[in-house]
């Protein structure tokens, strides 16, 4: 599937001049459920149906149980997540004062299990990790972005753009041309969003099965025959930053749907 999206991406950059259109103005931005087919979004809309919402559930039978030599759950400190989660997950990634640097979600909850429960950070991709941003970031499902507004985090967001706008690879391609100037069009058959990273971790229906940003990011980057990051490097996170905060003011949708 990546070599044929790499075939598609250079004959659809080949054929047809780039748009130039630079970052989409805040108020044209769209998530990319509106970019879905009716199957796909009532899928989403359905909690019976979206089979994301299975990982949301594993995540709340792990938000209860202990864990580590400190034999503490999430609960024990934050107590009912409909309450103390409500609109965290809005605002990551977030800087760290203590590491002097910016943190995913995914990383906020290692360091809370090595910090706090004395346990193993959980694996990249795995469905316990996957299962407890799925969870927490459920908490703040229809809350408005608002990741990025701390100064500290300015020179990482600065990072993250440049890094969006950079071409790379083999087909010498940015982020950009896709999702800035050629949004609305189609790629291999699927439609080209704006990447605004509203839903995420989300269900993917070609992964089948629940994925966070940075796997989405690192197969954009083997598509376009680039090297990708390893899961947690620091270019990650800043475009991670970088996206949630120029989707500052959208809802968050987790976990959301996609083709």
């Amino acid at each position: 599937m990546i070599f044929w999206r790499a075939i598609a991406a250079a004959t659809l950059f080949a054929a047809t001049p780039a748009l130039l259109a630079g970052e989409i103005p805040s108020d044209a931005r769209r998530s990319g459920y509106s970019f879905m087919g009716p199957d796909t979004r009532a899928m989403q809309d359905d909690d019976t149906s979206n089979p994301g919402m299975l990982f949301v559930l594993d995540g709340e039978a792990l938000w209860t149980r202990k864990a580590g030599s400190a034999d503490k759950a999430c609960a024990d400190c934050h107590g009912d997540a409909r309450d103390s989660m409500k609109g965290v997950a809005a605002r990551y990634p977030a800087f760290d004062r203590a590491l002097a640097r910016p943190v995913t979600l995914d990383q906020r909850i290692n360091l809370c299990r090595t910090n706090h429960q004395q346990a193993t950070p959980l694996p990249y991709e795995s469905r316990d990790i996957l299962a407890l941003s799925a969870f927490v970031a459920h908490q703040s499902r229809g809350v408005a972005i608002a990741a990025g507004d701390d100064p500290q985090a300015k020179p990482f967001i600065d990072q993250g753009r440049t890094l969006f706008t950079q071409r790379e690879g083999q087909l010498n391609l940015a982020c950009t041309n896709c999702h800035d100037d050629n949004f609305d069009r189609r790629l291999a058959g699927s439609p080209i969003t704006q990447a605004q990273p509203t839903g995420y971790p989300l269900y993917r229906l070609e992964w089948q099965t629940l994925g966070s940003l940075e796997r989405r990011l690192r197969s954009c980057m083997t598509g376009v025959r680039a090297q990708a990051y390893d899961y947690g490097a620091p270019e990650l996170v800043a475009l991670e930053l970088y996206l949630m905060s120029r989707a500052r003011g959208m809802p968050m949708e987790t976990p959301a749907v996609r083709p």
